[in-house]
């Protein structure tokens, strides 16, 4: 079988780690304000924060001992054997899978909001279109296009961040929130406040085409999730305190909008913004679609899903056939539902992962004591602990906010694994 080409560096690693989420600093995470206010929805992050510290820095120690591109599937594998294998996999396919339709719809939004004689829904089917295809040539080109994306997103949201600085008031932030901040009004931001990390831990499925991953890998998982944590917290808060941040809970283009508050509404630079954010959302859908396919490709391999998925591309070593079919799951996914309710199947999928993630971890030191480890959890078994209780408070947060959005993907792990069972029958 075609393998997988090594070509990526530290560099182009880091810029697809924080590629992979930085569309979440341009969207998704406004809609915590909804639920949660300014205040409580600053919790929230607080929460998720700590818990993606703790898990990237424990995460790492997985990825780099074990780089596969089945990613947690894999470390669930050796850890608990097929179930658990299934039970990693199918979560992280969720979290992949439908990361990318989200994007696309905000791409579409943001090219709506410069010309509203744009639709929204073919610029999203076309963003698959065109992104399939550059990534189907090769790894060693997406890597290159998604360091130059990475690097003008963060230009472009620090140069944000400054332009909106001199005009923030404390009074703003903290007005129109609830009287008393309750529980759970922090924990239904929860999801939301996901949206600024979720995906990072995509790197795990490019492991097999890094160079030198016992050196690589660390670099970037720890270089990314202090990227973006200082995006975030600085994005969050400042946005918030420039005017009514009510206008900006329920829109999928809020860092425009904020501009517009703060420079007027026929503001030609807010304009020129909304179009230099589309490399952001750019830098995220690429970077999902490399990882949602690598992901489709591992399973494959495995027996998971049809064979022909873990298909490589003989003259561009891509598996072609994983990236076009998780191109018409996303069509099906744009035209299904709300970004808000797709965002939070994506973030269900992405903690189910996390906590059987460092599960593995904890049965792995046990399991395979003489496992070459390059890079070694920090305060070990207290980050992966702290990582699993807080990926658990989560999970149970989404859930009970969103009962028929977490019935839907729960049965559909239970479908999914009778599919899986019959399959190894009928062999």
């Amino acid at each position: 079988m075609t393998q997988l080409k090594k070509v990526i560096n530290s560099y182009q690693l880091w810029s697809i780690a924080v590629g992979l989420v930085i569309s979440g600093e341009y969207f998704g995470w406004n809609y915590g304000w909804g639920t949660s206010g300014t205040i409580g929805f600053l919790i929230s992050t607080l929460i998720v924060t700590v818990m993606y510290v703790t898990f990237i820095f424990s995460y790492t120690e997985l990825t780099a001992a074990i780089p596969d591109a089945g990613g947690a599937y894999e470390y669930a594998h050796r850890a608990f054997g097929a179930i658990g294998g299934f039970i990693a996999g199918f979560a992280t396919l969720v979290d992949f899978l439908l990361a990318p339709p989200t994007i696309a719809y905000a791409l579409g939004s943001y090219a709506h909001f410069l010309n509203d004689s744009i639709p929204v829904i073919p610029v999203a089917i076309g963003s698959y279109v065109i992104f399939i295809t550059i990534n189907i040539l090769g790894i060693k080109e997406s890597a290159r296009f998604s360091l130059m994306m990475t690097i003008l997103s963060i230009v472009e949201l620090v140069i944000f961040m400054v332009i909106i600085f001199p005009y923030f008031k404390t009074e703003n932030f903290i007005a129109h929130n609830p009287p008393t901040i309750s529980i759970g009004g922090v924990f239904a931001g929860i999801p939301f406040a996901l949206w600024f990390f979720v995906a990072i831990e995509g790197v795990a499925m490019v492991a097999e085409e890094v160079k030198d991953p016992k050196t690589t890998i660390p670099k970037a998982y720890i270089s990314g999730i202090v990227t973006l944590v200082i995006l975030a917290f600085g994005i969050m808060i400042l946005s918030a305190g420039v005017g009514d941040w009510r206008k900006l809970s329920n829109i999928d283009y809020p860092l425009p909008e904020t501009l517009a508050m703060v420079l007027g509404q026929n503001s030609y630079f807010a304009k020129i913004f909304a179009s230099l954010g589309l490399f952001g959302l750019i830098a995220s859908f690429h970077c999902n679609t490399i990882s949602y396919s690598r992901q489709i490709y591992a399973l494959s391999r495995e027996g998971y899903l049809p064979d022909f998925l873990s298909v490589v591309n003989e003259k561009f070593q891509t598996p072609h056939w994983a990236l076009i079919v998780g191109g018409l799951i996303g069509f099906v996914a744009i035209f299904s539902g709300t970004n808000s309710d797709i965002i939070i199947l994506s973030v269900l999928g992405a903690v189910v992962m996390y906590g059987i993630s460092m599960l593995s971890l904890i049965v792995l030191r046990k399991k395979e004591p003489n496992l070459e480890r390059p890079f070694k959890a920090p305060f070990y078994p207290l980050f992966p602990i702290i990582a699993f209780i807080l990926s658990v408070v989560c999970m149970v947060a989404i859930v009970y906010y969103n009962q028929t959005l977490g019935m839907i993907f729960f049965l559909g792990m239970v479908v999914c694994l009778g599919g899986y069972y019959l399959k190894r029958k009928l062999k």
